[in-house]
């Protein structure tokens, strides 16, 4: 019997055993289907939450799309209706002007018929009254003009020898005076050459790949060295080429330089402009200051002040009608230190005074007033002699000379600037610059003649004073000079005066 029990509680054990460990065989199998289960959903869940992140950047995408497809549509439309309004209102124009053309056109044709009618008329009452004269006088045509010559001739006698004593009696008093202008004529044929400068305004490339390089990404590169330097930058069609534009020439020239380097250097973003336009902005400065200081070293003018040779300077980057203004105002001082010395004259104000002349186009500023009315201030500033600055102020006449040492410099700045080669404006051009000035004056209802004098820089204006009074006057003088301004491109500024008087003439034979 303990045998049988012996035998069986071992047996007892081993399926205990075998039943426990099937049992956590069982437990361990439904943990890991539980675990991968859980798995299986969480995988579930994250795909579907990046389905829903992949739909939803998919339906931003698209909205971004759409609403830049409706912007560039919305621009579109709307140039096009600004073109459509463009076109729109240059047929209005051509159709005005047409109308106008064929007003004018029937006006004319009506002022002939009735010109044409009136030269008759004119004709027949002409033929009319040379009978009635024949008639009274008793004379022909042919005898009639014989004794009208005859009386015209004696007249004219007696009036030229009236002229030629009032010549000769002038002669004798200006004799000196004539002699003098000998001399100068003399001097004028030994005026020394001086070349000319011209600023360059276009930049070469060395590809058309640079331009958008110099543009830069939305135009950030070009923006940042038209604001530093103060310029216009157009880069258009031309192959291989921009240009800049400013009417300051020392800013043009800075733009130039900076825009040569950044091209040679390759290196093209804002703050690599930045740092080239520093650079060529110190060293512009340097120059302008070196080349008045040469100026007054080669011309052996001594005491001017730091600010009077900064404005020297910075006419070596100026030019008028092609000529250099630094170049022409050392030609003036050699030509009026000649004269001076000729004449007896003070040969050292002469000298300075000619070479401060134009020293008025040399300064930093936006007023309105003149170079002569500029430089007259700055001379003042500086502490030059009152002579010197009635000189400069007197070169173009806008006040009365002095001294004989401002006459000097009015000569010898006419000689430099008409000289031959000098200048670059041709005569067709000046001339047609003069006629359009006169044209515009004559336009005008009340104007009997207009003269445009000293080069163009004055229009003086006769006005019938019986159609025209004082007020009129100043009104048709501010209508005229806006006309000017609108119609005209010209250096500087002109002078308009309105000439209104009774002028009543007889003469005493």
């Amino acid at each position: 019997m303990d045998l049988v029990f012996y035998l069986i509680l071992p047996l007892t054990g081993l399926v205990l055993g075998w039943i426990i460990r099937w049992l956590y065989a069982r437990f361990q199998l439904s943990s890991s289907e539980q675990k991968a289960s859980r798995i299986i959903q969480e995988a579930i869940k994250e795909a579907e939450a990046k389905k829903r992140e992949a739909l939803l950047e998919s339906k931003d995408q698209l909205i971004r799309e759409r609403n830049q497809l409706e912007r560039e549509t919305r621009e579109r439309r709307n140039e096009l209706q600004r073109i459509e309004r463009r076109i729109l209102q240059k047929e209005e124009n051509l159709e005005k002007r047409l109308e106008a053309l064929e007003k004018q056109e029937r006006e004319l044709t009506n002022r002939e018929r009735s010109i044409a009618t009136k030269e008759e008329l004119v004709e027949e009452e002409q033929k009319k009254w040379v009978k009635e004269l024949e008639r009274i006088s008793g004379l022909s045509v042919e005898e009639a003009k014989k004794l009208l010559i005859q009386s015209l001739e004696n007249e004219a006698r007696h009036d030229a020898q009236v002229s030629i004593n009032l010549i000769e009696q002038e002669a004798q008093r200006t004799a000196e005076k004539k002699s003098r202008e000998i001399l100068i004529s003399a001097i004028q044929r030994i005026a020394t050459e001086v070349s000319s400068e011209v600023s360059v305004t276009t930049v070469s490339l060395p590809n058309d790949e640079m331009k958008g390089r110099i543009i830069g990404r939305e135009g950030r590169n070009i923006r940042t060295l038209e604001t530093l330097t103060g310029v216009d930058i157009i880069i258009d069609d031309t192959p291989e080429a921009v240009v800049i534009s400013c009417f300051d020439p020392i800013r043009k020239e800075i733009a130039s330089m900076a825009l040569e380097r950044l091209i040679s250097d390759g290196r093209i973003h804002p703050a690599r402009i930045e740092e080239i336009v520093q650079k060529v902005t110190k060293e512009i400065s340097q120059t302008i200051y070196e080349e008045g200081e040469r100026v007054l070293f080669e011309l052996g003018i001594h005491g001017m002040s730091p600010e009077g040779i900064r404005a020297l300077g910075r006419l070596h980057f100026r030019t008028s009608y092609g000529q250099n203004v630094l170049s022409h105002s050392k030609e003036v001082a050699i030509i009026a230190a000649t004269l001076a010395s000729e004449l007896g004259a003070d040969v050292e104000m002469a000298k300075r005074a000619a070479l401060l002349h134009d020293i008025g186009k040399g300064i930093e500023t936006n007023g309105e007033g003149s170079h002569v009315e500029m430089g007259m201030e700055l001379a003042k500033r500086i502490g030059e002699d009152p002579k010197i600055i009635n000189a400069i102020g007197a070169h173009h006449n806008d006040i009365e000379p002095e001294s004989i040492e401002a006459v000097i410099v009015q000569i010898a700045d006419a000689i430099s600037a008409s000289r031959p080669g000098a200048r670059r404006e041709t005569l067709d051009n000046y001339l047609k610059r003069l006629e359009n000035l006169e044209r515009i004056a004559e336009d005008f209802d009340g104007v009997e003649k207009a003269y445009a004098i000293q080069a163009g820089r004055e229009l003086r204006i006769l006005v019938n004073n019986e159609t025209v009074d004082d007020a009129e006057a100043k009104d048709l003088a501010k209508k005229i000079a806006k006309k000017i301004e609108s119609e005209l491109k010209y250096p500087g500024r002109i002078k308009v005066t309105i000439i209104r008087e009774t002028r009543i003439v007889e003469y005493a034979r």
